[in-house]
């Protein structure tokens, strides 16, 4: 149910004070505006009392928190997991992943390729509409069609609009005609040269389709009045205290029975930027879900072996996925750099014996409580077809560490500097590890914390020799891993620099494949590469960890960490009460009183 109070607002700017005081006018206006604020929070607690009594509590929020906070709900600024998140429910794509990791249709219904592979034509669905905006005439929403989508994914590479996305297309569009509207309903996108994973680019949240007249109506506070076509529209955001999404009721997916879909009626976020906060709130059932575990919880919650300990069996659902990010350890390979040119880590033996001297197995169950799979099978991580289940990785094995230390020429680590690895504070752990098992082997290491923004500066600049990073897929295709280490990439992706020409040619090859199982094998051939030189320790493929509320239904995990609500739903007498459980939704022309009730 929803009140509406229409008024004006009259607008003062008063004169500074004087001696702490302000002229009576400006006194009499303040008292005025004060009392008007009382009369009217005062009659919407009295309506909300009378509301509570008349109607059940039958809204269905699903709550979650984000504790880093949301910087923007601008597709074309979905840089990382928060934005993503938030955009994945207010916004479409041209094509999705499925949780397969499978390309399937999205607002389009159908596309082909051209056969040089430089074409392709997609053709729009036609039930697809933008949310409700004043940006509209009426303000009603209109229909999507294909303008929209050329107008959108433009606006991604203009560089008035500053997107961190742009790189998506660099290299890869035709300059001129890239992005083509045929009709209403057929969108052309044309390319330099083949590029096999182009459809899994569009699959991007950078890539979610926008109406030009919200981006011309707000401008730069678009950022923060965002216009989809998704399933649940945005109703409020009141930024690092709350953000509030409806349900779309003229949403076009349905399920397979011929449902509308979302099954839920909105989604409430909150901020709070303490982890031990966020768990505890979700003890109290006033959270949906917890993704992943706090360390300081996890012994608390899982065994060693990653299961739930039995105290918490009946109080909260486990949920573990592959998930696409390979955590490493990456050394510099630009021998031409100064840091190098007397440094034994410019050796590839030396490398290796780093590589063999680190117990993965050991490092995921004590540190991660067996939330992981160690990293012995290559780069590219569990959860894609061209993932390596062989083993042509590094398994710990210190006689083999302290073999090739005296190959390289240093017995027993004896005449080895000692080596600075760089990490930031959420990993000062893992460094330590890592640290007292090369100790092990005679290799000395000096974990140096340093705040996150410090270590991309030096690993960007190539002044960081060692260090600890991540590889989050921005798309499923290895070939996104792959790219790290493509000899004419810049920092970034290429932190370690490095640069072998044989990998470089492969690599190019790879890109105009057609046949999937042949390049799944140079994909292959390359991680081996990688390995062989050594120039990164891979040390864990990650898994999407979820602790969920047992009346939360077909919360659906996948490899890439998308929040997907679209067929969630909440059991039915399953949600606990919150006193209190009524959001305040204010736009600039009206006050609303929605019940969102938890």
């Amino acid at each position: 149910m929803i009140y509406e109070y229409r008024r004006q607002i009259m607008v003062i700017n008063p004169k500074v004070p004087l001696n702490g005081k302000y002229p009576d006018s400006h006194t009499r206006a303040f008292r005025l505006i004060s009392s008007i604020t009382i009369l009217l929070i005062t009659g919407i607690i009295m309506l909300l009392a009378g509301c509570r009594s008349k109607h059940n509590n039958t809204k269905k929020i699903f709550r979650y928190n984000q504790s880093e906070g949301i910087a923007s709900l601008d597709p074309a600024f979905a840089k990382n997991q928060s934005i993503m998140w938030a955009t994945h429910q207010l916004y479409n794509t041209l094509v999705e992943v499925d949780e397969n990791m499978q390309i399937r249709p999205s607002l389009c219904k159908s596309w082909e390729i051209s056969a040089d592979r430089l074409t392709y034509t997609f053709h729009l669905r036609n039930d697809v509409y933008f949310h409700d905006n004043t940006a509209f005439a009426s303000g009603k929403g209109r229909k999507m069609i294909a303008g929209d989508i050329a107008f959108s994914l433009h606006r991604i590479i203009d560089k008035k609009t500053a997107s961190p996305g742009a790189w998506i297309f660099n290299n890869r569009v035709d300059p001129v005609n890239a992005f083509t509207a045929l009709n209403d309903s057929t969108f052309q996108l044309k390319l330099l040269k083949p590029f096999n994973p182009i459809l899994n680019i569009l699959s991007m949240q950078y890539c979610s389709v926008v109406p030009h007249e919200a981006v011309a109506q707000y401008g730069n506070a678009f950022r923060r009045n965002p216009c989809g076509t998704g399933p649940f529209k945005f109703t409020l955001w009141e930024e690092g205290q709350l953000l509030l999404m409806s349900k779309n009721e003229h949403y076009f997916e349905k399920d397979s029975a011929g449902k509308n879909l979302p099954y839920i009626d909105g989604i409430k976020v909150s901020f709070l930027d303490s982890k031990a906060t966020e768990f505890l709130e979700f003890t109290q059932g006033k959270l949906d879900f917890v993704n992943d575990i706090d360390a300081s919880f996890k012994d608390e919650v899982l065994t060693k072996k990653g299961e739930l300990r039995k105290e918490w069996k009946d109080k909260a659902a486990l949920s573990k996925h592959t998930f696409l990010n390979t955590e490493y350890l990456g050394i510099l390979a630009d021998t031409n750099n100064p840091l190098l040119k007397n440094n034994p880590l410019r050796l590839k033996k030396v490398r290796q014996a780093v590589n063999y001297g680190i117990d993965r197995s050991k490092m995921i169950m004590y540190l991660r409580n067996s939330l992981g799979l160690p990293a012995t099978g290559g780069f590219i991580p569990a959860g894609l077809p061209s993932f390596n289940a062989q083993n042509w990785g590094y398994d710990y094995d210190i006689a083999k560490s302290a073999q090739l230390l005296k190959e390289a020429g240093f017995p027993e680590g004896k005449g080895l500097p000692e080596f600075t690895l760089l990490t930031i504070p959420v990993y000062a752990e893992l460094g330590s590890f890592v640290a007292k098992q090369l100790e092990d082997i005679g290799v000395k290491v000096q974990v140096e914390v340093v705040q996150k923004s410090l270590l991309l500066e030096q690993t960007a600049k190539s002044n960081a020799l060692f260090f600890r990073g991540s590889w989050m897929a921005d798309y499923p295709d290895a070939e996104n891993y792959l790219s790290v280490f493509y000899g004419k990439n810049p920092a970034p992706p290429n932190y370690t620099r490095y640069k072998n020409t044989a990998y470089d040619k492969l690599y190019e090859q790879a890109l105009t494949e057609e046949n999937d199982s042949l390049r799944y094998k140079m994909y292959n051939e390359m991680d081996k590469m990688i390995i062989s030189d050594a120039v990164v320790v891979p040390l864990w493929y990650d898994m999407v960890v979820r602790l969920i509320q047992p009346r939360i239904r077909n919360f659906v995990p996948n490899s890439l960490n998308l929040l997907e609500l679209r067929k969630v739903a909440i059991e039915e007498g399953g949600r606990r009460k919150v006193k209190g459980g009524q959001e305040t939704i204010v736009t600039t022309k009206t006050v609303k009183i929605k019940r969102f009730n938890d």
